[in-house]
Protein backbone atom coordinates (compact mmCIF):
# COMPACT_ATOMS: atom_id res chain seq x y z
CA UNK A 1 0.00 0.00 0.00
CA UNK A 2 3.18 2.58 0.56
CA UNK A 3 1.40 4.12 2.98
CA UNK A 4 1.27 3.36 7.07
CA UNK A 5 -1.82 4.15 8.68
CA UNK A 6 -0.53 6.49 11.85
CA UNK A 7 -2.49 5.74 15.13
CA UNK A 8 -1.39 9.11 15.91
CA UNK A 9 -3.64 10.84 13.21
CA UNK A 10 -6.53 8.56 13.36
CA UNK A 11 -5.69 6.63 9.77
CA UNK A 12 -7.86 3.52 9.00
CA UNK A 13 -7.69 2.92 5.23
CA UNK A 14 -10.50 1.33 3.47
CA UNK A 15 -9.88 -0.91 1.28
CA UNK A 16 -13.33 -2.42 0.28
CA UNK A 17 -14.48 -1.60 -2.95
CA UNK A 18 -17.89 -1.95 -2.42
CA UNK A 19 -18.57 0.06 0.79
CA UNK A 20 -16.06 3.09 -1.18
CA UNK A 21 -18.61 3.09 -4.08
CA UNK A 22 -21.82 3.02 -1.56
CA UNK A 23 -19.85 5.85 0.35
CA UNK A 24 -19.55 8.06 -2.86
CA UNK A 25 -23.36 7.15 -4.15
CA UNK A 26 -24.90 8.45 -1.37
CA UNK A 27 -23.63 12.03 -2.39
CA UNK A 28 -26.78 13.59 -3.86
CA UNK A 29 -24.74 15.26 -6.56
CA UNK A 30 -23.24 11.87 -8.11
CA UNK A 31 -26.75 11.22 -9.71
CA UNK A 32 -28.64 14.67 -9.36
CA UNK A 33 -26.73 17.63 -10.78
CA UNK A 34 -27.34 20.84 -12.74
CA UNK A 35 -26.55 19.69 -16.27
CA UNK A 36 -23.61 21.27 -17.72
CA UNK A 37 -22.32 22.72 -14.27
CA UNK A 38 -19.23 21.70 -12.42
CA UNK A 39 -20.21 20.22 -9.08
CA UNK A 40 -17.38 21.76 -6.41
CA UNK A 41 -16.53 18.14 -3.95
CA UNK A 42 -13.42 18.29 -1.09
CA UNK A 43 -12.48 15.29 0.02
CA UNK A 44 -10.99 15.04 3.09
CA UNK A 45 -8.44 12.42 3.91
CA UNK A 46 -7.73 10.85 1.18
CA UNK A 47 -5.46 8.76 2.41
CA UNK A 48 -4.69 5.71 -0.31
CA UNK A 49 -7.26 7.23 -2.60
CA UNK A 50 -10.21 4.50 -2.43
CA UNK A 51 -13.05 7.40 -3.11
CA UNK A 52 -10.35 9.44 -4.70
CA UNK A 53 -10.23 6.98 -7.88
CA UNK A 54 -13.95 7.02 -8.22
CA UNK A 55 -15.01 10.33 -7.20
CA UNK A 56 -12.45 11.64 -10.13
CA UNK A 57 -14.25 9.45 -12.81
CA UNK A 58 -17.16 11.74 -12.61
CA UNK A 59 -16.86 14.84 -15.45
CA UNK A 60 -18.99 17.21 -13.85
CA UNK A 61 -17.66 16.51 -10.07
CA UNK A 62 -15.17 19.36 -9.57
CA UNK A 63 -12.56 17.15 -7.12
CA UNK A 64 -10.63 18.50 -4.79
CA UNK A 65 -8.57 17.15 -1.20
CA UNK A 66 -6.93 18.04 1.67
CA UNK A 67 -4.42 15.85 3.23
CA UNK A 68 -2.47 16.33 6.20
CA UNK A 69 -0.07 12.95 6.12
CA UNK A 70 3.00 13.71 4.03
CA UNK A 71 2.94 9.86 3.07
CA UNK A 72 -0.14 10.10 1.75
CA UNK A 73 0.02 13.12 -0.36
CA UNK A 74 3.19 11.36 -1.79
CA UNK A 75 1.33 8.15 -2.95
CA UNK A 76 -1.84 10.21 -4.26
CA UNK A 77 0.58 12.76 -6.44
CA UNK A 78 2.31 9.40 -7.58
CA UNK A 79 -0.94 7.38 -8.10
CA UNK A 80 -3.16 10.61 -9.22
CA UNK A 81 -0.77 13.08 -10.81
CA UNK A 82 -3.58 14.93 -12.74
CA UNK A 83 -4.74 16.12 -8.89
CA UNK A 84 -1.67 18.83 -9.65
CA UNK A 85 -2.60 21.70 -7.09
CA UNK A 86 -6.16 20.47 -6.48
CA UNK A 87 -4.66 18.32 -3.70
CA UNK A 88 -4.17 20.52 -0.41
CA UNK A 89 -1.25 19.31 1.38
CA UNK A 90 -2.34 20.91 5.18
CA UNK A 91 -4.92 20.32 8.38
CA UNK A 92 -8.58 20.79 7.02
CA UNK A 93 -9.39 22.09 10.70
CA UNK A 94 -7.34 24.66 9.94
CA UNK A 95 -8.03 25.34 6.64
CA UNK A 96 -9.67 28.40 4.88
CA UNK A 97 -12.39 27.27 3.19
CA UNK A 98 -13.48 30.26 1.57
CA UNK A 99 -10.29 29.45 -0.78
CA UNK A 100 -12.55 27.74 -2.53
CA UNK A 101 -14.63 29.94 -3.40
CA UNK A 102 -17.62 28.31 -4.30
CA UNK A 103 -19.98 26.02 -2.32
CA UNK A 104 -18.42 22.23 -2.09
CA UNK A 105 -20.05 19.43 -1.01
CA UNK A 106 -17.81 17.55 1.72
CA UNK A 107 -16.97 13.82 1.65
CA UNK A 108 -14.70 11.74 3.79
CA UNK A 109 -13.15 8.83 5.63
CA UNK A 110 -12.93 11.08 8.68
CA UNK A 111 -10.52 10.02 11.68
CA UNK A 112 -11.73 8.99 14.41
CA UNK A 113 -10.05 11.60 16.79
CA UNK A 114 -11.32 14.45 14.95
CA UNK A 115 -14.61 13.70 13.37
CA UNK A 116 -16.42 15.89 15.99
CA UNK A 117 -14.28 18.85 15.18
CA UNK A 118 -14.70 18.28 11.57
CA UNK A 119 -18.14 18.90 12.19
CA UNK A 120 -17.84 21.53 14.40
CA UNK A 121 -15.84 23.22 11.50
CA UNK A 122 -19.20 22.23 9.01
CA UNK A 123 -21.11 24.11 11.41
CA UNK A 124 -18.40 27.48 11.26
CA UNK A 125 -18.94 26.85 7.00
CA UNK A 126 -22.35 25.57 6.69
CA UNK A 127 -23.34 28.80 4.21
CA UNK A 128 -20.67 27.20 2.18
CA UNK A 129 -21.60 23.01 2.38
CA UNK A 130 -24.76 22.10 1.46
CA UNK A 131 -24.38 18.44 1.61
CA UNK A 132 -22.03 15.89 4.09
CA UNK A 133 -21.39 12.77 3.71
CA UNK A 134 -18.72 11.13 5.93
CA UNK A 135 -17.52 8.01 7.99
CA UNK A 136 -17.38 8.04 11.54
CA UNK A 137 -17.10 5.75 14.45
CA UNK A 138 -20.39 3.96 14.61
CA UNK A 139 -21.12 5.52 18.30
CA UNK A 140 -20.59 9.20 17.03
CA UNK A 141 -23.05 8.83 13.94
CA UNK A 142 -25.85 7.35 15.67
CA UNK A 143 -25.15 10.39 18.31
CA UNK A 144 -24.92 13.56 15.17
CA UNK A 145 -28.57 11.49 14.36
CA UNK A 146 -30.13 11.11 17.41
CA UNK A 147 -33.63 12.60 17.81
CA UNK A 148 -34.66 14.38 20.83
CA UNK A 149 -35.46 11.97 23.92
CA UNK A 150 -32.23 10.04 23.05
CA UNK A 151 -29.54 8.97 25.36
CA UNK A 152 -27.55 9.93 22.11
CA UNK A 153 -29.02 12.87 21.71
CA UNK A 154 -26.64 15.46 22.65
CA UNK A 155 -24.58 18.93 22.08
CA UNK A 156 -23.36 18.13 18.12
CA UNK A 157 -26.60 16.59 17.56
CA UNK A 158 -28.80 19.83 18.33
CA UNK A 159 -26.11 22.15 16.50
CA UNK A 160 -25.84 20.15 13.46
CA UNK A 161 -30.12 19.82 13.52
CA UNK A 162 -30.13 24.03 13.28
CA UNK A 163 -29.09 23.77 10.01
CA UNK A 164 -28.94 19.94 8.49
CA UNK A 165 -31.10 17.19 8.11
CA UNK A 166 -28.89 14.57 9.52
CA UNK A 167 -29.37 10.62 8.34
CA UNK A 168 -27.68 7.14 9.24
CA UNK A 169 -27.30 5.73 6.40
CA UNK A 170 -25.30 2.17 6.77
CA UNK A 171 -22.41 0.78 9.10
CA UNK A 172 -19.48 -0.57 7.70
CA UNK A 173 -17.82 -3.46 10.11
CA UNK A 174 -14.18 -3.61 10.87
CA UNK A 175 -13.27 -5.61 8.63
CA UNK A 176 -13.49 -3.25 5.30
CA UNK A 177 -9.95 -1.36 6.86
CA UNK A 178 -6.74 -1.79 7.10
CA UNK A 179 -5.60 -1.70 9.57
CA UNK A 180 -9.19 -3.36 11.14
CA UNK A 181 -10.87 -0.64 13.56
CA UNK A 182 -11.94 -2.17 16.89
CA UNK A 183 -15.45 -0.40 16.34
CA UNK A 184 -18.08 -0.72 13.71
CA UNK A 185 -18.32 2.74 11.51
CA UNK A 186 -21.40 4.63 10.54
CA UNK A 187 -21.90 6.74 7.08
CA UNK A 188 -23.69 9.54 7.83
CA UNK A 189 -25.18 12.50 4.94
CA UNK A 190 -26.10 15.84 6.09
CA UNK A 191 -28.14 17.88 4.02
CA UNK A 192 -28.79 22.15 4.44
CA UNK A 193 -32.13 22.57 5.42
CA UNK A 194 -34.52 25.73 4.55
CA UNK A 195 -33.23 27.78 7.66
CA UNK A 196 -31.37 30.64 6.65
CA UNK A 197 -31.05 32.05 10.18
CA UNK A 198 -32.42 31.12 13.77
CA UNK A 199 -34.78 33.68 15.72
CA UNK A 200 -31.85 34.15 18.38
CA UNK A 201 -28.21 34.63 18.23
CA UNK A 202 -25.95 31.88 17.54
CA UNK A 203 -23.50 32.60 19.83
CA UNK A 204 -25.73 32.34 22.56
CA UNK A 205 -26.87 29.06 21.36
CA UNK A 206 -24.32 27.47 21.15
CA UNK A 207 -23.51 28.85 25.04
CA UNK A 208 -27.11 27.35 25.99
CA UNK A 209 -27.18 23.95 24.53
CA UNK A 210 -23.67 23.25 25.51
CA UNK A 211 -23.98 24.40 28.76
CA UNK A 212 -26.74 22.84 29.44
CA UNK A 213 -25.41 19.49 27.95
CA UNK A 214 -22.63 19.56 29.53
CA UNK A 215 -24.85 18.94 32.94
CA UNK A 216 -27.35 17.22 31.55
CA UNK A 217 -28.23 15.27 34.86
CA UNK A 218 -29.78 18.51 35.99
CA UNK A 219 -32.66 20.21 35.03
CA UNK A 220 -32.22 22.96 32.67
CA UNK A 221 -33.55 25.46 35.49
CA UNK A 222 -30.13 24.54 37.68
CA UNK A 223 -27.89 23.73 34.73
CA UNK A 224 -28.49 27.30 33.38
CA UNK A 225 -27.79 29.44 36.75
CA UNK A 226 -24.06 29.46 35.79
CA UNK A 227 -24.93 31.26 32.70
CA UNK A 228 -26.88 33.98 34.11
CA UNK A 229 -24.30 34.80 36.59
CA UNK A 230 -26.81 35.65 39.40
CA UNK A 231 -29.76 37.30 37.52
CA UNK A 232 -33.04 35.65 38.01
CA UNK A 233 -33.81 32.34 36.12
CA UNK A 234 -36.73 33.17 34.23
CA UNK A 235 -40.44 31.69 35.04
CA UNK A 236 -40.51 29.39 31.89
CA UNK A 237 -42.20 25.79 31.74
CA UNK A 238 -39.15 23.72 29.86
CA UNK A 239 -36.57 24.94 32.36
CA UNK A 240 -37.76 21.91 34.23
CA UNK A 241 -36.94 19.22 31.60
CA UNK A 242 -33.78 18.16 30.65
CA UNK A 243 -31.78 19.40 27.42
CA UNK A 244 -32.22 15.68 25.63
CA UNK A 245 -35.68 16.55 25.73
CA UNK A 246 -35.84 19.63 23.75
CA UNK A 247 -35.52 20.04 20.23
CA UNK A 248 -34.16 22.94 17.64
CA UNK A 249 -37.21 25.27 18.21
CA UNK A 250 -36.81 25.13 21.77
CA UNK A 251 -33.61 25.46 22.38
CA UNK A 252 -34.14 28.52 20.30
CA UNK A 253 -37.26 29.58 22.58
CA UNK A 254 -34.94 29.04 25.50
CA UNK A 255 -32.23 30.86 24.05
CA UNK A 256 -34.61 33.86 23.41
CA UNK A 257 -35.63 33.88 27.13
CA UNK A 258 -32.34 33.72 27.96
CA UNK A 259 -31.32 36.43 26.24
CA UNK A 260 -33.95 38.64 27.84
CA UNK A 261 -32.58 38.48 31.01
CA UNK A 262 -28.76 38.92 30.07
CA UNK A 263 -30.10 42.05 28.39
CA UNK A 264 -32.35 43.25 30.90
CA UNK A 265 -29.79 45.78 32.80
CA UNK A 266 -28.31 46.52 29.52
Amino acid sequence: MEVRAKKSLGQHFLKDPDIARRIVDSLTVIQNYPKGEKVPVLEVGPGTGVLTRLLIEYPHIDYRAVELDSESVAYLNRHFPSLGTRLFHQDFLKMDCRRLDDPFYLIGNFPYNISSQIFFKVLEYRDMIPEVVGMVQKEVAERLCASPGSKTYGILSVLLQAWYRTEYLFTVPPGAFLPPPKVHSGVIRLIRNGRKELDCPWDLFVKVVKTTFNQRRKTIRNSLKPLLNGKKVPDYIILDLRPEQLDVEEFTELTQEVAKVLNADS
